[in-house]
């Protein structure tokens, strides 16, 4: 039987951010993208599926997507956390990552490694190709998991191309821009001109909100229509 690619959304308070744990289902490890506010939530989904955790994946350093970094890491000491490379300042500082200005300071363990442009990662048998979508923050990068047929980066079986998209591109939206390092036009050509570059039934699992496929965003996106 070939195994599959399974996804947990683990939605955390006050901001509704989604964490999400992937695995194959042939596996016992997972990854863990953007882990939240409520790290208890995530750690109490690992243990009743006896998952070991092979990464975590930060799409951007807001406090939201960063704020179960320690938790985990304290648990899983040798999981690495990984994020874009022009990200790190966010992990270590409340102002940047935006926690200060809401009352609740936070930071980070640093990053293990850090990641580029059209870096591949291979974590638990999942292969995840890097793109760097900046505009919501200075470096926000998402992660895009191919099928297995005729491509490289293989899902263990999913059929479709997945994008674990961060705060780039929500079900007809996109992420706010009046952050700092933000930036509408940036933003705007990065979804056109790599998301909108996959195939329409590409889904893309954002930060906040339910999941999408980008050929309904890019006919129905108020923000972001394609050109």
């Amino acid at each position: 039987m070939t195994a599959r690619l399974q996804i947990q959304t683990i939605v955390s308070q006050p901001f509704a951010e989604n964490t999400y744990i992937v695995w194959r289902d042939d596996r016992p490890d997972a990854l863990v993208i953007d882990p939240g506010l409520e790290p208890d939530l995530i750690l109490a989904f690992l243990d009743e599926r006896g998952l070991d955790v092979a990464a975590i994946l930060n799409t951007h350093g807001h406090a939201d997507h960063i704020a179960g970094n320690g938790p985990l890491k304290e648990r899983y000491p040798d999981a690495p956390l990984i994020i874009g490379a022009k990200e790190t300042a966010l992990l270590a500082d409340a102002n940047l990552n935006m926690s200060a200005p809401f009352g609740f300071p936070i930071v980070s363990p640093p990053a293990d490694r850090t990641v580029n442009e059209g870096d591949i990662l291979d974590v638990a048998g999942i292969q995840l190709e890097v793109f760097e979508i900046p505009g919501h923050s200075p470096g926000h990068v998402v992660f895009v998991v191919h099928p297995l047929t005729g491509s490289p980066s293989p899902t263990g079986g999913r059929g479709e191309v997945v994008v674990f998209g961060g705060d780039v591109l929500f079900r007809g939206s996109i992420g706010c821009t009046d952050f700092p390092g933000g930036s509408f036009d940036r933003l705007a050509s990065g979804i056109r001109g790599k998301l909108y570059a996959l195939p329409d039934d590409t889904v893309v699992y954002p930060g906040h909100g339910p999941a999408t496929k980008v050929g309904f965003e890019k006919a129905t996106n108020p923000f972001v229509k394609a050109n």
